[in-house]
C-alpha cells in the first residue's frame, strides 16, 4: 500500500512513512491490523491528497 504510494509521489516509501507516522486519521491515514501483530498503514484518498503538501512543507524545514 505505502509502496504504492510512493511510487505515485515519486518518493521513498522511508520518506512517505515517516511523514505518515506523524498524520492523525483525520488527515487521511489509518493502520489496517492482521493476525498477531501485523500491522500495515494506507491511505484514504483524502491522505494521498494530503502527502504532496506535507512532502513540500517536510522541505521547507530541510533548507
Amino acid at each position: 500500500m505505502i509502496d504504492r504510494v510512493a511510487a505515485e509521489l515519486e518518493e521513498t516509501v522511508d520518506r512517505i512513512f515517516d511523514l505518515a507516522i506523524e498524520m492523525e486519521t483525520e488527515d487521511g491515514v489509518i493502520w489496517v491490523y492482521g493476525p498477531g501483530d501485523d500491522s500495515v498503514i494506507a491511505f484514504t484518498p483524502f491522505g494521498i491528497e494530503n502527502l504532496p503538501e506535507l512532502i513540500e512543507m517536510d522541505r521547507g524545514h530541510a533548507r
